[in-house]
């Protein structure tokens, strides 16, 4: 086969596939298409051929969305890559990738060029000489690849058990079999928005904008998350589905209560989904599908219907379709409803981690995927995840191992020894905590968080740290894990520390914190300034049964502790722009208007010397009937490629009840671009098809 978008262009070129956020502007699949072919054929005249590893680094915007694309068409691996990165972690992936091109953006070349030494090549007017202008090198013509289900088509990095970075194989049938099965558990409707506003080196955030030309539906591409606008957007475009993590989930509804009812699909992963935060939706009628999934198994491994998920509170239900779940204890099944290690296996498990048969051969064995978390299944076959074997920290959504920032820690001059540790936090799950022990008097908070920016992503900072004269062990000297723990949250607790955190989670997922602590009377200090910030934060109040905190510097007799944010905006001081964002009007009709391909200035058509680019965001985001949407004349090219007329959509619906031969066939045809498609489980009683994805 060749790559999706090629299939789906003759089978509905005029149909939308891409509406911006930001600006309200469309794409229809021709003119994806040709930005992908013309993208394609620029990359291939900078030598990028089939089997290449082609790394991209750059932040949610269009330009990567046509790089994902691009890749396909030219037959090689997408290698991406988060655009948070520090560039020794930058350098450390693209090393292990073995990434032969690396395409970026203007915010991500000067880490792109300290991070590899291969050709570079940019979406953006390049700042450095040895970068590569895609929009000045003439295009060559390109013809589809040729794509087999079992060929690689992504390495997508998880920081896995060990901390160290590993690149999954994710071959075409693997992308291809999760894709219908999640249709299977979801739903598929012709008419499906899907709102990314995911990071696109996520599998939450790259699986709708692979899927779009498969399922012939639309994607609406945020640049980055922002609870209100987001929220709103939801409602703006008649969004009927969105992938999220339970911070953004809650932030959310914090600012808006519910979100809009056009929505029938909210896919709840990355994190367990707090019962609090069910219950809410439950009350509020908001369709959350809690899903259980990885990367090495392309996104969704189990999914719980809304049904399902409240009414058995903490299950992310059933296997989808083609997946088995066994629960070993090693090699050796256990009881139904008997915790044990969960062993995945099924046509969506990648085939093991590229470049390294060590970390295959421990995770991938005869029975499939050894998770190295622990659930159970109960006697209906719903999945309960319990936690991880390993000591593994998720905060936000995002996977953190502690071995990695206690070698970063332990690596600082002025620290003789440290651990790393979880500490529960309502907001984001879990919050990256640090028990430290100094080998100097003077060292600060603020020496560790500059030490660690610079060689850790935001959202692996400890945020919460505190000084000890020696960590909690063992008679055998083994560090005692949840003695360091529960000195942190005494710390915080005896502090008189009332932390109120602000979240904003850009578009690679990353959080960024400010942290806001209470002294005694009642002054609040908020730090929001991610380059200009104090040295440390200390509260100044006591307790009888807490440490001591010092004002300035290092640790005291007993401990001093302090929480860190990671400096980004207050979103609080933008919140009442966001109330101001308008909905569609009920008299109108948004879908004709996104049938239209729109393009400005501020967008790219294949011969000009720009790439995809970012529009500047207006103040308010939405579409009102007092704003009306100014729709620039169309290129010659897209008059070429276009139609007259799209086509009416089929009624055509597809049970997964049907016998073996049926199943087969539906998969052949979702490659082939079916046309709207409805898919819904039939153990589903719900007819909005409601299930939830990774």
């Amino acid at each position: 086969m060749q790559d999706w978008l090629s299939h789906r262009v003759r089978a509905t070129p005029n149909r939308t596939a891409l509406v911006r956020a930001s600006t309200g502007e469309t794409l229809d699949f021709a003119n994806l298409d040709a930005m992908v072919d013309d993208l394609a054929g620029r990359l291939a005249a900078l030598g990028v051929k089939r089997g290449d590893h082609l790394g991209m680094v750059m932040e949610t915007r269009l330009a990567a969305v046509c790089t994902v694309h691009a890749a396909e068409r030219l037959g090689a691996v997408l290698v991406p890559l988060g655009d948070g990165l520090t560039a020794v972690e930058l350098a450390d992936q693209l090393d292990a990738a073995d990434v032969t091109t690396l395409v970026c953006s203007e915010e991500t070349e000067a880490t792109a060029c300290e991070a590899f030494a291969g050709p570079v090549c940019s979406v953006d007017d390049p700042a450095h000489d040895t970068v590569a202008s895609l929009a000045e090198t003439a295009p060559e013509r390109v013809v589809p690849a040729e794509w087999n289900l079992g060929d690689t088509r992504l390495l997508l990095f998880t920081s896995g058990t060990t901390g160290e970075p590993k690149a999954v194989r994710l071959t075409e049938g693997n992308l291809l079999w999760s894709a219908v099965s999640s249709a299977f558990r979801l739903g598929l409707h012709g008419d499906d928005r899907w709102l990314v506003c995911l990071s696109l080196h996520h599998m939450g955030g790259l699986s709708p904008v692979l899927r779009m030309p498969l399922y012939g539906t639309t994607v609406v591409l945020e640049e980055s998350f922002d609870p209100g606008r987001t929220a709103d957007n939801v409602g703006s475009y008649d969004v009927t589905c969105v992938s999220l993590v339970p911070t953004m989930l809650k932030r959310m509804l914090d600012l808006r209560g519910t979100l809009a009812d056009s929505l029938r699909v909210v896919l709840l992963g990355g994190a367990p989904a707090p019962e609090d935060l069910l219950r809410r939706c439950r009350d509020f009628s908001v369709p959350v599908y809690p899903t259980y999934g990885m990367t090495e198994t392309a996104s969704q491994v189990a999914t719980a219907t809304p049904r399902e998920a409240f009414d058995e509170l903490g299950t992310v239900g059933r296997p989808l379709f083609w997946t088995s779940v066994t629960v070993r204890d090693g090699d050796r099944p256990v009881p139904q409803g008997e915790p044990g290690e969960l062993v995945v296996d099924g046509p969506t498990v990648s085939p093991g981690y590229y470049g390294n048969p060590d970390a295959t051969e421990a995770a991938f064995g005869p029975h499939g995927l050894r998770t190295g978390d622990v659930g159970y299944l109960d006697d209906e076959d719903r999945l309960f995840v319990l936690g991880r074997i390993d000591d593994q920290i998720i905060t936000g959504g995002e996977n953190v191992h502690p071995r990695e920032i206690t070698d970063v820690l332990r690596s600082h001059p002025m620290i003789g020894d440290a651990v790393v540790v979880g500490v529960p936090d309502d907001e984001w799950g879990e919050l990256v905590g640090a028990l430290v022990v100094p080998a100097d008097d003077d060292l600060t908070v603020g020496d560790i968080e500059a030490y660690c920016r610079e060689r850790l992503a935001g959202f692996k900072l400890p945020r919460v740290v505190s000084f000890v004269e020696e960590l909690p062990r063992t008679a055998s000297g083994t560090v005692e894990r949840e003695a360091a723990r529960t000195r942190l949250i005494e710390g915080m607790a005896g502090s008189g520390t009332e932390r109120g955190l602000d979240v904003a989670i850009d578009a690679d997922g990353e959080d960024a914190l400010a942290a806001e602590s209470e002294t005694n009377d009642g002054a609040a200090q908020t730090n929001t300034d991610t380059d200009e910030r104090e040295g440390s934060r200390t509260a100044e109040s006591q307790s009888e049964d807490a440490p001591e905190v010092r004002e300035a510097g290092g640790p005291t007799e007993s401990s001093a502790s302090a929480t860190v944010g990671d400096g980004a905006r207050d979103e609080r001081d933008e919140r009442d722009e966001h109330d101001d964002v308008a909905a569609h009007d009920d008299d109108t009709e948004p879908h004709e208007v996104a049938e239209t391909f729109l393009i400005g200035g501020s967008d790219w058509s294949p011969g000009e010397h720009a790439l995809p680019d970012r529009a500047d965001e207006p103040e308010e985001v939405g579409r009102t009937e007092d704003d009306p949407v100014e729709e620039p004349e169309t290129p010659d090219f897209v008059r070429e490629v276009l139609p007259d007329d799209e086509p009416e959509a089929s009624d055509e619906r597809v049970d997964d009840e049907r016998d073996d031969s049926d199943e087969a066939a539906e998969a052949d045809g979702a490659a082939d671009g079916r046309d709207d498609t409805d898919v819904d489980e039939g153990d589903d009683t719900s007819d909005t098809g409601n299930d939830r994805a990774n």
